[in-house]
């Protein structure tokens, strides 16, 4: 027994909820920045696997030929990851970017290596990125079930377009705010002088307290969460693409302002929570240093950057199902007419 069936789960704007007041790309998604693209694999495999691994592209190239210009930024380092380390010293990325859970995260960078590999004959060093949350409520973590096949197949089924959102990839085993979550995503559009930039957002959500969930402001947990079972440590892993040409030293300050999405929401990065944030901009290349975006407008790429974080934590878990895993353990969907009704309210709307 695996996921519960339901109607489709409502958008956001359905909800009469609106995040923010920056404009929103076409899909709400990561890939209204162009050439990225998605990817994922979702496994669910008897009474106790429930897991996968997500694959983001920032470009459609071999990206160790055309490395990106790169930030991470750590809100609090309990966490698994592969090859943050060369990305913060050098300023760039050269692998496809992979979520998985935390025991999976050696097997799949090793997989990556495989792919650079093949990409890039007589190349005998590469750095996969590869970040995690750990599943371990639903899923049996020792399993370690992702692998080659299923990394492979993640990177070449990447697509841009819409992006499957909540229990799916490596959201599959996911929890937040006592709640079943998984996989969100946002954009935001800034519009300069000259062209329309776009910043997008997908976070890989698994932490908050049950209780704690704000959505755009209203204490929605405050009523409608379950009793949390295990200490709500969790993690999450947020991705920041741009189209906007920033330096890694600019990805880096606009890296930061993700930690603000993520309080709004209600969460504070607990003890054990392993927060990641890595951005990246598809303009800049190591083929061309291309133009600059000058300091001082970098506050409504901070602004875009909040908004976004949070609308996609709240996606992640408005779009997710509940969840029969490990050990019979259950993660509940959140009551999306209740939460919705709890909004309103507070919005002055007449239901």
């Amino acid at each position: 027994m695996g996921k519960k069936k339901h109607p489709e789960r409502p958008m956001i704007a359905d909800l009469d909820i609106r995040i923010g007041e920056i404009a929103h790309g076409a899909l709400g998604a990561i890939t209204d920045v162009e050439g990225v693209r998605v990817g994922h694999v979702t496994l669910i495999q008897g009474a106790d696997v429930r897991t996968g691994v997500t694959a983001i592209m920032p470009h459609g190239g071999n990206l160790f030929r055309e490395k990106v210009a790169a930030a991470v930024h750590v809100i609090n380092g309990f966490g698994k990851s592969v090859g943050l380390l060369q990305v913060m010293e050098l300023g760039n990325i050269e692998s496809p970017i992979l979520l998985t859970s935390t025991l999976n995260v050696w097997r799949v960078a090793d997989a990556v290596v495989d792919v650079l590999s093949g990409q890039n004959p007589g190349v005998h060093s590469f750095n996969p990125v590869v970040c995690e949350c750990n599943d371990g409520f639903l899923n049996d973590a020792l399993r370690r079930p992702v692998g080659r096949e299923e990394v492979v197949q993640a990177i070449r089924e990447a697509r841009s377009g819409p992006v499957s959102e909540g229990s799916v990839g490596a959201g599959t085993g996911m929890s937040g705010f006592g709640f079943k979550a998984g996989i969100g995503t946002a954009s935001r559009l800034w519009t300069g002088e000259v062209c329309t930039f776009t910043l997008g957002v997908l976070v890989l959500m698994n932490t908050g307290a049950s209780g704690a969930l704000r959505i755009d402001g209203v204490p929605v947990g405050s009523r409608s969460a379950p009793v949390e079972e295990e200490k709500p440590d969790g993690s999450i892993i947020i991705v920041i693409a741009t189209d906007a040409p920033l330096s890694s030293r600019q990805l880096t300050r606009v890296a930061k302002r993700a930690a603000f999405g993520l309080a709004r929401t209600g969460a504070v990065a607990a003890h054990g929570s392993g927060d990641f944030v890595v951005a990246f901009s598809t303009t800049r290349r190591t083929s061309g240093v291309g133009e600059r975006i000058p300091e001082e407008r970098l506050t409504e790429f901070f602004k875009a950057t909040v908004e976004a974080t949070e609308e996609a934590i709240v996606r992640s878990i408005l779009k997710a199902e509940t969840m029969v895993g490990r050990d019979g353990h259950v993660r509940e969907r959140i009551p999306i007419e209740e939460v919705a009704r709890m909004v309103r309210k507070c919005r002055g709307v007449s239901t």
